[in-house]
Order: C-alpha cells, then sequence, then structure tokens
C-alpha cells in the first residue's frame, strides 16, 4: 500500500490531522471530481444523459452489494442509516407482546426505531454492556419466547466494539429471529458477509468510513425475507411498471428496489460509487490491516503515558476506534486542538481517534505531541 500516493487523493491532510472518520469523513479527490463532474454535466447538459445516470445507479447498487457479498437485487438506496432500520421496524407484522433485543450502547439510529412500535405493544429489551463490550451471553439472555428480532451495530459507535455478527447471526438463524445489523461503523474498513453471517437485514450510509456524503447509504434484505417485510411508504417507482404513468398497476417490484418510493439521491449515488472504486482499488482486507496496524500505535502511546483504553484491545474485537480518558479537563481540550487544526471525537468524558487507511503513524506522534502540551498547561 502505497501510503505517499494514496494521501495525494486526500487534500484534507495538507490542512488537517483528520482522525475523526467515525463521524463525518472528508471528500477524498476522487469523490469530489466525480461530483463535481456531475453537477456540470446536469447544468450544462440538462436530462440529456439520464439513461447513462441510471445506468451508474445500477453500477453502483452492484457495488455496495460486492462490498457485503449480497445479489444487487438485495440492495437498495436509502438516505441513511435510520431510514434503512425503520423501513424494518415499521415493516414487521408485530403481534402485541412482541419484543426486539439491542445492546443498551446503540446509537439512537438504532434504538429509536423501535422504540417507536410501544404504541402497537412492542418491548425492547435492552442488552447490558460491559465496559463498552456486548457479551454474546448478555445478548441471549434478553431473547425469549416472544423475541422477532436482535439488532446491533457491527461496531458500537463511542466504545469501537466490533460485535462477533457471525455468532449472533448463527444464533438467530438457529431461533428462527431476524437479525438486523447497522453497520455504519465497520463498512469500508472491515470485510462484510451478509450471506454467512446469516444477516436478514443491513443498513448503512456512507459519509463516514465509506467516504462518501451524507444523505445516501445502502439498505440489505435478504430475498428470503423479502415478503416479510410490508413497505411503509410505497410511491410511483415502487411498482413494477414504474414508468408506465397512466396505467395503475399496484404490483410491487420483486427485490429490494420496492422501498425506493420515488427519486432517488443521484449525485449521492455518483459519490458513493466514486468512494466505493476507491475503497475497492485497496481492498478492504488491506485497508482493515493498515487501520489496526495504526490502533496498534495509538494503544502504544496510550500505555506509554498510562492513560486508560476504554476501547477492546483484543484482536477480535477491534475496529478502526480507539477510544481512551485520562485526568484532563475535555471542555478545554477540544478548543485547544480546534485551534491547532486537530479533528478528532473530545466527547464529556472521553477521546475517540478513529483513523483511516491514509493517515500516518508520524499524525498519530504529532496528535499525542499535543496531547502532553495540553497535559502541561
Amino acid at each position: 500500500m502505497d501510503i505517499e500516493n494514496i494521501r495525494k487523493e486526500f487534500p484534507v491532510t495538507q490542512h488537517r490531522l483528520f482522525m475523526d472518520h467515525a463521524k463525518v469523513a472528508p471528500l477524498p479527490r476522487p469523490v469530489q471530481a466525480t461530483i463535481t463532474a456531475f453537477a456540470a454535466d446536469a447544468c450544462e447538459q440538462g436530462t440529456a444523459h439520464y439513461a447513462e445516470w441510471l445506468k451508474e445507479l445500477e453500477i453502483v447498487r452492484a457495488r455496495f452489494a460486492k462490498l457485503i457479498n449480497a445479489e444487487p437485487g438485495e440492495v437498495a438506496f436509502v438516505k441513511n442509516t435510520s431510514e434503512g432500520l425503520s423501513i424494518v421496524a415499521n415493516g414487521i407484522d408485530w403481534k402485541e407482546g412482541d419484543n426486539v433485543v439491542i445492546p443498551d450502547i446503540e446509537f439512537p439510529a438504532n434504538v429509536y426505531p423501535w422504540m417507536n412500535l410501544k404504541r402497537r405493544g412492542v418491548e425492547v429489551r435492552f442488552v447490558k454492556a460491559v465496559r463498552g463490550r456486548v457479551p454474546f451471553e448478555q445478548i441471549t439472555a434478553q431473547v425469549t419466547g416472544r423475541t422477532r428480532v436482535v439488532s446491533i451495530s457491527s461496531v458500537e459507535f463511542n466504545s469501537g466494539f466490533r460485535n462477533d455478527l457471525k455468532r449472533i447471526g448463527e444464533f438467530c438463524k438457529e431461533k428462527n429471529i431476524y437479525f438486523c445489523v447497522d453497520a455504519i461503523q465497520s463498512l469500508g474498513i472491515i470485510p462484510m458477509d451478509v450471506k454467512d453471517f446469516n444477516i436478514d437485514f443491513l443498513a448503512a450510509d456512507g459519509h463516514k468510513w465509506m467516504l462518501s456524503v451524507e444523505g445516501l447509504g445502502g439498505f440489505y434484505i435478504s430475498k428470503k425475507v423479502l415478503g416479510d417485510i410490508h413497505p411503509v411508504q410505497v410511491g410511483w417507482d415502487s411498482v413494477i411498471n414504474s414508468n408506465d404513468y397512466g396505467s395503475y398497476d399496484f404490483t410491487l417490484k420483486p427485490d429490494a428496489a420496492r422501498f425506493e418510493e420515488g427519486s432517488v439521491n443521484t449525485l449521492g449515488i455518483y459519490a458513493l460509487g466514486a468512494a466505493l472504486a476507491l475503497l475497492e482499488e485497496e481492498g478492504i482486507e488491506q485497508i482493515e490491516q493498515r487501520v489496526l496496524h495504526l490502533g496498534d500505535h495509538i494503544i502504544d502511546h496510550l500505555r506509554q503515558r498510562k492513560l486508560k483504553t476504554l476501547s477492546s484491545t483484543e484482536p477480535g474485537e477491534r475496529s478502526g476506534s480507539v477510544c481512551f480518558a485520562g485526568d484532563m479537563d475535555y471542555e478545554k481540550l477540544a478548543p485547544f486542538l480546534r485551534e491547532r487544526k486537530v479533528i478528532v471525537s473530545v466527547r464529556e468524558n472521553f477521546v475517540r481517534l478513529s483513523p483511516h487507511f491514509y493517515n500516518t503513524e508520524e499524525e498519530i506522534d504529532r496528535f499525542f505531541a499535543l496531547l502532553d502540551e495540553f497535559s502541561k498547561q
């Protein structure tokens, strides 16, 4: 992996020390160029190339499907992770007394769609996390005979803990429970295999580790359970003859595209396609190795300074994020770093570093040198 050449595709490196991909990523140059080219085409040529736009939509759909080892017909474009999870939550034929199991450290995108089902008599059963980890035994302990769904993040957003999706998926398959995954904190740096992991539903928008824009993501629904989910939102493009505007035939499309009820975010799809092409070129397995290596470097610095590592350091539980805490004024740390053009996540009582494959050991060294400077104030 030629890091020096790769960094040329990330102009942010010339202006900022950026290690906050678990929040919102800076755009790589190829994504910017694709957005600019599409906008120029739409500006100068109108819809003259609309047919080509539609072809690109299917190319990107196939790219996202390849990323997660799905079929293109199992992928729909959504505006964000919340929309994808809401499709599932609102589309299941719930019975009063049913329940869904989720960890108690999930990002709200994987909480509120389920809590919204209270009016339908659905219970949310929370798995108690232990120091940022979600023990498998705690998941199974919350499952009852009325559990319809286990919904979990591939990687927990605050702790960076990587859940064992294969083990959870096997359990759900054995118990005939739907398995739903919020994958936004892993897609782009950690290999995903929805078939091997027995995942029924997956959602993730592209603005974090996939290096794309906000407002456009992918939703996976296994063809095995497509008929189990009722589309709550339907529109002109949900049906098979969507371009026959004058003939009303309410026959839903036979694949995931039925959940794309109207005009899609074509500009966002172009951006996602360019980002996925960049990731494909480097290879997700190689990217994962690079990101974990950078994480090792961060952990070494933390140990040298006797700072508390909040993320798991176990190989199978590591992700792209490393969180830590120490005796410091977090409220003052945030502006201190911003003034020095450093972008990381500083929360109320911890710091989260989330470097991508183009980041360097030298940038990590620089961050910790600044942290030392701050500590001496």
